[in-house]
């Protein structure tokens, strides 16, 4: 590992891509302390520390999350890379439903530019909306729940003017296209999914300030179990991860005027998480709704018996109401998501074409129906490791003073996407390695 490491950095090219990496995350950290204009930031940290330590803070943890605390510090960041990923998911997801965009699919290079111009126009809409919300609820003092003498979530912003208010709204749009392009810029001159190591530089700068917190409100016993508990997870994620169901496909002998091609096996790999994070993020979006709407509609009379249920049962993450209902859609958005993705007639059709079969399986519609066979059998098995790992911090909360352990960015969400983008960044820099003659990391 440590002469992979050696030789990674004594490679020009390969060196300079890791560096260029390094800068563009150093920038977007730098953007994501920067407070917007007209925010008081002294006011609003006092007014995060105090809702992160209330009976709501696993939902302000998990809006957090994505952004590295950059969200709800009105920071010019503060919209972060979730627009794009929200674009990107809609736009994955109609190309079923619209022809056009599974034409442009299929027309390769050109097609794919002509997707992503449609995913860039969608993700500054979406920035727009985004950010007008989160500024319109930050002028109404509902971004953050009143703690009393801890902080005056209405004292957050100096301006309240429309002429205020409409800077901030720019600067956090712009914040967030700019985001857009350090990603593409990752993707396209650096190593690893930029939009995924953005995220992955968020979740990592909260992990020193969350260990303290648990470290100084638990003891030095109880945060040793916590890092082994952690440990523990991390080495079962890992290997699940890693997981994967190989479909045996032999392609058949042909000649090609005087040469002879194909007779060669290969595989289709199916992970047994197919779906990756996407439905917890899914399922994680719709929990937050019930919580929106309580902060807009709560004012300054009393709790209806409406949002003290909802208070009770969908926000609180130790209710098993809500446990029950992550666990839910996390399984039917596991489904969803694969059933969209994962398309059996046309990998089919695709084998036909190309000469090739699965062992013991006709070609065309039995190999359909086998490969869709094999997928819902392993999805089942997926869908549940993918909601058993999101609600273990609910499960957890007792554990942790005022639900630290639940803030862990270890937890849940956060485990999943630090273990996917690690091993997918190693896996790019592992294959650069080995087209140099070099050994790479993963042997």
């Amino acid at each position: 590992m440590l002469s992979s490491l050696v030789a990674t950095f004594r490679t020009p090219d390969l060196r300079k891509k890791i560096f260029f990496v390094l800068g563009i995350l150093v920038l977007y950290r730098l953007g994501a302390t920067l407070p917007s204009p007209g925010v008081d930031f002294g006011e609003i940290n006092r007014c995060v520390d105090a809702a992160s330590r209330g009976d709501s803070g696993q939902i302000y943890s998990l809006i957090n999350m994505f952004s590295g605390g950059a969200l709800l510090q009105l920071s010019v960041f503060a919209i972060g890379i979730m627009p794009y990923i929200t674009a990107s998911i809609i736009v994955q997801l109609l190309t079923v439903v619209i022809p056009r965009f599974e034409q442009l699919r299929k027309e390769g290079q050109s097609g794919q530019n002509k997707m992503t111009q449609y995913t860039r126009y969608l993700t500054v809409a979406l920035a727009l909306l985004q950010s007008t919300g989160i500024v319109a609820l930050a002028a109404n003092g509902n971004l953050l729940p009143s703690s009393g003498a801890d902080c005056d979530p209405e004292a957050i912003l100096h301006d309240k003017s429309i002429l205020g208010l409409t800077l901030m709204v720019l600067v956090m749009t712009a914040g967030a296209t700019l985001v857009m392009w350090f990603g593409e810029l990752i993707t396209e001159r650096g190593v690893g999914n930029g939009m995924s190591l953005l995220i992955f530089a968020g979740i990592a700068a909260r992990l020193p300030a969350e260990g303290r917190t648990i470290l100084q409100s638990r003891g030095g016993l109880m945060f040793g179990l916590v890092c082994v508990a952690v440990l523990i997870i991390l080495l079962a994620v890992v290997f699940i991860e890693q997981g994967q169901r190989r479909v045996p496909v032999q392609y058949a002998k042909r000649m090609v005027g005087r040469k002879m091609y194909g007779g060669s096996s290969t595989y289709i790999p199916i992970k047994v998480n197919t779906a990756g994070v996407i439905p917890v993020i899914f399922a994680s979006s719709l929990l937050y709704i019930p919580q929106l709407i309580i902060s807009v509609t709560q004012g300054s009379s009393e709790v209806s018996g409406w949002q003290l249920w909802i208070q009770d049962n969908l926000v609180d993450p130790g209710s098993w109401v809500h446990i029950a209902v992550y666990f839910l859609l996390i399984i039917f958005f596991t489904y969803f998501y694969v059933a969209v993705t994962f398309n059996p007639e046309e990998r089919a059709d695709d084998m036909k074409r190309y000469g090739g079969f699965i062992p013991g399986i006709r070609p065309g519609k039995p190999t359909a129906d086998y490969l869709s066979f094999v997928l819902s059998r392993i999805t089942l098995p997926g869908s549940l490791y993918l909601g058993i790992i999101a609600i273990l911090p609910n499960l957890f909360l007792e554990i942790g003073n005022s639900s630290s352990v639940a803030n862990l960015p270890f937890g849940g969400t956060a485990l999943l996407i630090m273990v996917a983008v690690g091993l997918d960044t190693l896996k790019q820099i592992n294959s650069q390695l080995m087209q140099r003659k070099y050994e790479g990391f993963l042997k």
